[in-house]
């Protein structure tokens, strides 16, 4: 047109699939400034100062949810002035030796104007997402058709089916930033506090209103390793009674072994801790419950490969005010398998403090 080229959206899209993806790499993840602070005198490091910077940290590494609520650090149980700072504050993957990058040629996108229809029969996120369902839909696990099918998402953008993945649209669709398929990627919406409890660490608690459920709380996020890093890692970890591995092996995945893990050991967020005592300050910061109110889910965004999924954290009953948010680490788990780990002491496990009704006593060290 006019001796210019006409530049269309697909025509775009096409044009950057062809450039090299966006990630990070865990050899570039910076740690001045915990450095800088791990240097300080133990009287700043609990001071009310000590407790600001970690807020300013946090809110830092909040660019891409830039409308979530800020996290505030509380502590009225003891004097350290904030979590331990041994950590990145992350909302990132961090990818580590031997991991691929980003798989987006393969990426499968729609071509939707406006927001997606999930009726739609030419949109492409919307067959991807019901292609993922079938299993779920003929062996009776979830009905046939519901509110939003086949996206996953009802209107106000909570979950309404847990379990199974999520393909949400990608940054080569053409639909809006307020698709009802896009509610990871929006961030966070509810407020919530890290806060020092009396014998589990510091947790994730949440603010002054009731969180419905299926809302998404965040990203468990760290460092991208494959899974022989992982074991090496782990074999370190289990010296000093902890881990903050999450291996990638979800059931629609079909695998018997993980090719990846997520460690978030050296960076991350919503981290939790595997800890035989829980009485360490560096318990943090979702903790394990009998009875959890929150669950892990695989969702893909960016990413084309099965394999690597981001692990996302959505609520699975309503949250009260001020109520902790925590997740299971045991997967399912009976009461006789809980009995004999407690009258074998065994190994594998270690003494629970949740304090949940339902509490069995013991979890996975």
């Amino acid at each position: 047109m006019g001796g210019y080229p006409v530049v269309t959206w697909k025509s775009y899209s096409h044009a950057q699939r062809r450039l090299p993806p966006k990630y990070r790499l865990a050899k570039d993840l910076p740690h001045e400034l915990q450095d800088r602070v791990n240097a300080l005198p133990q009287s700043y490091r609990d001071s009310p100062q000590a407790a600001m910077l970690f807020e300013a940290m946090i809110d830092e590494a909040m660019d891409d949810e830039l409308e979530a609520p800020p996290i505030s650090v509380v502590n009225d149980v003891t004097d350290e002035g904030a979590p331990p700072w041994e950590f990145v504050y992350t909302n990132q993957m961090w990818y580590g030796d031997g991991v691929p990058p980003p798989d987006i040629k393969n990426l499968e996108s729609c071509g939707c104007v406006g927001r997606c229809d999930p009726k739609s029969k030419t949109c492409g996120c919307a067959k991807r997402q019901h292609h993922h369902l079938k299993r779920y839909i003929s062996n009776g696990t979830i009905p046939k058709s519901w509110n939003g099918a086949p996206f996953v998402y009802d209107a106000k953008g909570c979950l309404q089916w847990f379990g199974m993945p999520i393909f949400e649209c990608n940054d080569f669709c053409g639909c809006d930033d307020d698709c009802p398929n896009r509610v990871v990627q929006r961030g966070r919406r509810y407020a919530i506090n890290i806060k020092r409890t009396e014998n589990k660490g510091w947790g994730i608690f949440n603010g002054q209103k009731r969180i419905p459920t299926g809302s998404f709380m965040g990203i468990y996020a760290g460092e991208l390793l494959t899974v022989d890093e992982s074991d090496r890692r782990g074999a370190l970890y289990n010296k000093f009674g902890r881990t903050y591995l999450f291996d990638i092996d979800f059931h629609h995945m079909d695998v018997e072994e993980a090719t990846y893990s997520v460690d978030a050991y050296h960076a991350g967020n919503v981290r939790f801790c595997n800890d035989r005592s829980f009485t360490l300050s560096d318990s943090l910061f979702l903790n394990h419950s009998c009875d959890p109110n929150c669950e892990i889910e695989a969702c893909y965004i960016n990413e084309a490969s099965v394999e690597k999924p981001l692990l996302t954290v959505f609520t699975k009953r309503e949250v009260e005010p001020f109520e902790e948010l925590s997740f299971s680490y045991m997967g399912s788990i009976d009461d006789e398998t809980a009995k004999n780990a407690k009258a074998n002491n065994d190994a594998v496990y270690a003494a629970c403090h949740c304090g949940s009704t339902n509490c069995l006593g013991v979890l996975f060290s």
